[in-house]
């Protein structure tokens, strides 16, 4: 019976061990784990990242391609890490809830900034802190260094000034230099550099300053054509100049008057031609003129400053009027008898005369003669001859009249107006005689001589001379003239150049 009962005992415990065994095989459910590493901001894989988890299970590495993978992990609640040097490492909750389920995650990371250094601060080279007379183009350079050589450095420059508000702005600059150009004259500029590594914050530079050179006294003005428009170039007598107007503009006839200290010239707008004043150095442009300049050709047009630089006369057809160098008071002072167009017109020293050209709508049938400022005729010059001519300029004590006449009679039909042999002439007012300067000078056979000028001493005469074929370059040159008007000589003061001024 002992027996009996050892064996079924050994039978039941037998049962209940298989039992349990049974039960804890249905307990061990697992899933999968998979996953990617990338770079925030770029989604670039990153390889070799360690990932492993708690609750621990397996340490696994991610592949080229940033992917990895983690098998057999039993069900429940995980926090798993990525860790690699250089980035911060990163931790993402995990939950496998059933049997073979498998649950994907995306790390991304970023770089650890503890492990990079910033840049040093810029320090600016040029131009040198304080410099001054500097030119209206300027080459700043600077230096900048970074510790962690594989950084990319992208610098930002701010420009500000002591004359206004504007500030000057120029941002992801990848080389240490930058040319600033278009500076005025006379400006001290401020400037400070800024550079980023693209990880920390950016780093400043010291504040730097450089002051341009004060405004040239330049005396003389001309013409030169570029970019299909005429610009108007300031010079001194060396012939160091700058480029006074943009070139996408059509401006010419440039007329400087001390006393105002501005520089006035001709520019088209929408089709009509309008005097602007302007500072020395070219900026504070200002438009005068509403009713606009016009007459026989826009080569020939011109105007004159009253002398203490308050006042402009110019025409409009067969009128000629007066206006005040800020646009008001504008006021009709002479109309043409005849109909005939004012081409030119120059002011007297004294206030008190005024020359004048006219013509008719071919150009011809050209007249100078002076007026007073009620419009009486004072002096006839010229009247009755046949050719072009022009040029109308004072002398300071307005005895003397400059004029340009083509001495040929040539009258060109096919609406160039081509001249073939002007002269420059000197008339005396209160002799009524003439000096043909070109002559005494030996002007060149087949050239003409345009456009002359005074010096502000009268000692001499500049002038565009060129040749008459109408194509080739044009020069301004200067006749120094003597008391007798005879033997008188002739230099070249600028190449490609017209429309001159002196002042």
């Amino acid at each position: 019976m002992k027996t009996i009962l050892k064996i079924f005992s050994i039978f039941i415990f037998s049962l209940l061990l298989f039992s349990c065994n049974e039960e804890l095989v249905d307990q061990v459910q697992t899933g999968t784990l998979k996953g990617k590493v990338v770079k925030r901001g770029t989604n670039a894989p990153i390889a070799n990242v360690k990932i492993f988890t708690s609750p621990s299970t397996q340490t696994v590495f991610s592949a080229a391609d940033g992917s990895f993978e983690i098998t057999g992990m039993p069900i429940g609640n995980y926090s798993v890490k990525a860790e690699l040097t250089g980035y911060v490492t990163n931790y993402q909750a995990v939950n496998i809830q059933t049997n073979n389920q498998a649950v994907s995650v995306v790390f991304e990371m970023d770089d650890d900034k503890s492990l990079n250094s910033p840049p040093t601060a810029p320090v600016l080279l040029s131009p040198v802190d304080n410099a001054v007379s500097q030119p209206l183009s300027v080459e700043l350079t600077w230096n900048a260094s970074d510790p962690d050589t594989k950084d990319e450095l992208t610098y930002s420059l701010t420009i500000k000034n002591n004359v206004n508000t504007n500030v000057v702005q120029v941002n992801d600059v990848t080389v240490k230099h930058y040319t600033l150009s278009n500076l005025n004259y006379g400006v001290s500029y401020f400037w400070q550099v800024s550079v980023s590594d693209g990880i920390h914050p950016p780093v400043m530079s010291a504040i730097g300053k450089f002051t341009t050179s004060t405004v040239p006294t330049n005396r003389y003005h001309y013409v030169r054509k570029l970019n299909g428009n005429l610009v108007i170039v300031s010079s001194d007598a060396s012939g160091t100049n700058f480029q006074f107007t943009n070139s996408s503009f059509n401006s010419w006839r440039p007329r400087k008057n001390n006393n105002s200290g501005l520089v006035a010239f001709l520019r088209t707008e929408g089709g009509s031609n309008h005097i602007y004043t302007a500072n020395p150095d070219g900026s504070n442009l200002f438009k005068v003129t509403t009713v606009p300049v016009a007459g026989f050709r826009n080569d020939e047009l011109d105007f004159s400053w009253s002398t203490n630089g308050q006042e402009f006369l110019y025409a409009n057809f067969n009128k000629l009027y007066r206006i005040n160098k800020d646009g008001s008071g504008l006021s009709l002072v002479y109309t043409t008898p005849d109909g005939s167009m004012i081409s030119e017109c120059d002011w007297s020293y004294d206030g008190t005369k005024i020359a004048l050209k006219t013509n008719d709508y071919s150009g011809y049938n050209s007249k100078i003669y002076v007026i007073d400022m009620l419009g009486n005729v004072l002096k006839t010059v010229l009247t009755g001859l046949p050719g072009a001519s022009g040029g109308l300029n004072f002398s300071v004590d307005g005895q003397m009249l400059l004029y340009s006449r083509d001495i040929s009679g040539y009258q060109d039909t096919s609406g160039n107006y081509r001249q073939l042999d002007s002269h420059v002439f000197v008339y005396n007012l209160t002799t009524n005689t003439n000096h043909d300067i070109s002559v005494e000078s030996d002007k060149v056979m087949g050239t003409n001589d345009l456009d002359p000028r005074f010096s502000p001493n009268n000692a001499q005469v500049i002038f565009m001379n060129t040749s008459n074929d109408n194509i080739s370059q044009r020069n301004v040159m200067a006749i120094d003239l003597n008391s007798s008007m005879t033997d008188l000589t002739r230099a070249v003061l600028f190449s490609n150049a017209e429309m001159p001024d002196y002042e």
